[in-house]
């Protein structure tokens, strides 16, 4: 990894986790209505979707919303064989009775043997710390969604979820394992690739 890219990963890495707890229930809200005007998940029955836990855009009312819309909810687990994330769907109570393990690399995962494929799902809602105008997206740097996409290169389609300063507008370097998102979502925008 380049310079560049590790203090770029720091600096979004400081920003996120700085953003006041007022300012992350705002921008929550702000996500949530601008993802239900979207076609694509107004639709979708099968929604995949993170737990937040590094200052990420947080998934509470997003999860609500699916489960109040009849939508199946699938949460990712990583799966220590191969490293790609697979697909556990939970329900409503689980979700409320916070039925969840705790995961070494800092994140809650559901708790189960097995999982599903990324493909199986309609629409998948990523965490980032970076995403530019073509739709190149930065992670944590664990590379779990890019190994993982990789082998479902046409499904589902991928919705980033980032607050405003994650939006950048300089190109980042794509690299040929890199998997770009279909849509970016923030508060104030929704910019399609």
């Amino acid at each position: 990894m380049n310079m560049d890219l590790k203090a770029l990963r720091k600096s979004l890495r400081q920003q996120r986790r700085a953003v006041s707890k007022f300012q992350q229930r705002k921008s929550e809200h702000d996500v949530l209505k601008q993802l239900s005007q979207e076609p694509r998940f107004k639709t979708a029955q099968k929604v995949g979707v993170y737990l937040h836990a590094f200052g990420e855009i947080q998934t509470r009312l997003i999860i609500q919303k699916c489960f109040a819309s009849g939508k199946q909810v699938f949460l990712p687990m990583i799966c220590n064989m191969n490293q790609h994330l697979v697909w556990v769907q939970i329900s409503q109570r689980q979700y409320h009775n916070a039925r969840f393990s705790h995961h070494p690399l800092g994140m809650q995962e559901p708790m189960a043997s097995r999982g599903l494929h990324v493909s199986t799902l309609d629409v998948l809602l990523m965490p980032l710390l970076a995403c530019d105008q073509r739709g190149t997206r930065i992670g944590m740097g664990g590379g779990f969604y890019d190994r993982t996409l990789a082998s479902a290169p046409h499904t589902p389609y991928r919705i980033g979820l980032a607050h405003n300063f994650q939006y950048l507008s300089n190109e980042l370097i794509r690299q040929p394992w890199d998997q770009p998102i279909h849509l970016l979502i923030t508060p104030s925008a929704r910019y399609r690739f």
